[in-house]
This record gives structure tokens, sequence and C-alpha cells, in this order.
């Protein structure tokens, strides 16, 4: 089983909103007992963008699934000490404050070294813990735009919002795959470590194919421009009768040749290397998909194998056979609980299991539950 992976592992998370919680669910799926602290008033994703009944946002639920909650007041001796008990028993610790916060709090590195040697300390950052913009503010869409992803977004006139915020996730899948990593390594060294990794640096270490075109005479990867960038009819979204969309994906020569005769335009075929960009062709075939329905051209394409799929929308891809065939959606039917993805993973022939949802728990329950452990194997060895 998936959740027998990092089972014993006791992991602390002090971070909010997206990045450092989707890096700890990660943990927890793979069977970490992850305890999330907040402040007193809890963390602001709580209440982000809508409410479930319960006044709780289903946003919070979903990347904060499996976890124990504990509050803790780390402006306060009190909570301090809540906090360094807990600490000198966990093996990560991920936090995702700017630079200086945790010192401030009195758990600078030369601290968290000295309460727990051997443990992993990710600290999860918006640019990094130095550099000239260390102290900077940002948000998912400031670090895409300074890593340059936004300019291979949208059109030669307008870059595009992308949506979900590519940075976030991005970020705190680095995170997780860096504190498995350190892990692994304690495993062999019997040392502890320190992960310093921002939302910037994940952001613009994808961008290897927009740094490959510098320089280059030919415009291939600027918007609407290139093979990939919406250049070519052959690799684009197109609308169709009923205001929905479509997209065809065919960029290899066997599979346009395909649609090509599967839509009654052979002579189309020939046409797949004219310079880009293709506005004729791309007009052209724009044309006909707006002449029917996008269910008329699923149903006709269906057999073509040829690169196309429906553009769904949200309810739509919850429902499709793909998705439940792999069993990757969970909570369709649960009374307020979100409609979520599992680890889409498959380890042993069997799939993850479905999420807890995240439970409430005092500091000193989590400290106590921990200290009694603490004279066992973490890692299931007695």
């Amino acid at each position: 089983m998936i959740e027998e992976c990092l089972q014993g592992y006791r992991v602390l998370d002090l971070s909010q909103y997206l990045p450092g919680p989707y890096a700890t669910r990660m943990l927890a799926d793979l069977g970490a007992d992850v305890v999330k602290v907040e402040p007193p008033s809890g963390d602001p994703m709580r209440q982000f963008i809508f409410l479930d009944e319960d006044d709780i946002s289903p946003l919070y639920k979903q990347v904060n699934a499996g976890k124990t909650i504990v509050r803790i007041d780390l402006k306060s001796d009190a909570g301090r000490g809540q906090f360094r008990r807990m600490l000198a028993a966990a093996d990560v610790l991920l936090e995702s404050y700017r630079p200086g916060v945790m010192d401030r709090l009195g758990f600078s590195r030369d601290a968290l070294q000295s309460i727990n040697p051997v443990l992993i300390h990710c600290a999860l950052s918006g640019f990094g813990q130095e550099g000239p913009y260390a102290q900077r503010a940002g948000h998912d869409i400031t670090y895409m735009a300074l890593s340059g992803m936004l300019s291979h977004t949208g059109t030669p006139e307008q870059p595009v919002v992308p949506f979900p915020p590519v940075s976030d996730y991005a970020g705190g899948q680095q995170a997780a795959t860096m504190i498995i990593a350190a892990l692994l390594r304690r495993e062999k060294l019997g040392q502890g470590g320190y992960v310093d990794t921002s939302l910037f640096e994940a952001a613009f270490s994808w961008q290897s194919f927009g740094l490959a075109g510098i320089g280059r005479p030919d415009r291939q990867l600027e918007p609407g421009q290139g093979v990939i960038t919406g250049g070519l009819a052959c690799y684009q979204i197109y609308q169709t009768a009923d205001q929905k969309f479509v997209v065809l994906g065919a960029l290899e020569e066997k599979f346009w040749a395909a649609f090509c005769r599967a839509v009654g335009r052979a002579d189309w075929v020939s046409r797949q290397g004219e310079s880009m960009p293709q506005t004729e062709l791309i007009l052209e075939v724009r044309r006909l998909f707006a002449g029917n329905t996008r269910r008329y051209w699923v149903q006709r394409l269906a057999a073509a194998d040829c690169c196309f799929e429906p553009l769904l929308e949200p309810e739509e891809v919850v429902c499709h056979e793909q998705v439940s065939g792999r069993r990757l959606v969970e909570g369709l039917h649960g009374e307020c609980r979100p409609v979520d993805v599992r680890l889409p993973i498959k380890f042993n022939g069997h799939y993850p299991r479905e999420r807890n949802p995240f439970r409430e728990e005092c500091a000193s329950s989590v400290a106590n539950r921990w200290d009694s452990a603490s004279g066992e194997d973490a890692k299931g060895e007695t």
C-alpha cells in the first residue's frame, strides 16, 4: 500500500494557504503523520474564495485532508514550549515564512539543530532565503511573470492568467520531493538537513524549453506563433457550434492525416508543414468545427486516433469514464466535503485510500502521542 511509504514519519507543517499545505498533504498521502500548526486565528485559507455550510472553505479542506490541525501561539512562551516539545520528536519541519521570521520566533537554524539534530527542515518561501528578492512579497502570478512563464501564454497581444496557480503547485511538489530525498539521505548518513527552495525557482525550473529559445531567429516559442504556442492548426483549441470547445493535438503526421481523413478534408494533409503562424489553415479548421456541436465532433472523431478531445468543464471531468475508471476522484457524495483528486499513483497494484478529513486536536495531546512513540523507531521497528 502506498500509505506504507512514509508510515511512522512525523511532519510539522507551519505553512498556510496552498504551496506548503499541498506539499505536506502529499506526505500525508504517503503515510506520514502530519500535524499542521496554525495561529490561534487559524489559517486564512479557511475562509478563502467560498465557504461550505460549516463556514470553512472547501479549498482548505482539500489541501489539509488527512492532517491533524493544532493551534499554537508561537509568540507566547507557552506556545513556543509546546512547539519545541513537538519539534524534538518530529522528523520534518516545513515552514513558509519570509526569511528571518523563524529566527525572531526563537527557532533559528542553530536552535532547531540543538532541539533535534536529525530534523529535516524545509523552508519554502517566495524567493529563497537570500538574494535581492528574499524579503519581497509575491503571489503565484508574480512568480510566473518573473520566471518568464507568462511570456509564452495567450496571444501576441495579451498574455493570460493561468489556472490553477502553477508556481504554488510546482513549489509544493518540489518541496515534497526534496523532503523525501533528505529523508533518504538521513537513512544513509544519520544526519538532518536544511532544504531552501522557493516558488519563483520552482516556476523558473520549468522554463527549460523557453530558455532554449533565447537568441534564436525563429519565433517557435512566442505565443500564437510556434509549434506548441498556438502557431499550428494541428495543435489548437477550437470553438464548436454550441459555444463549447474541443482540442486538437495532432502534431505527428500520422495523427494529422487521420484527422483530415476523418473530417473529409484529405486536401489538408499536405498543409501541415505550412509556415507559422498558420493563420489561413487555422481559420479553415475553425470554420469546420464551428459548423457542428461538441457532441457531434466527439462522436465523429471517437475512432480516428488523432489526439482529439473535448475541453471539459469541472463538472464533466469528475464524471468522465477515465477518471472513474482510475478511481481518481473522491468525496463526490460526502456532505460538506470537497470533491478532490486522490494521489494519482497506483502502487503495487493498489489504488491510494480515500483521505480522511482534517481533524483538530490540542497541541498537548499531539505532543503526548509523539512522546509516547519516542522510545520506538519512528519507521515502525521496535
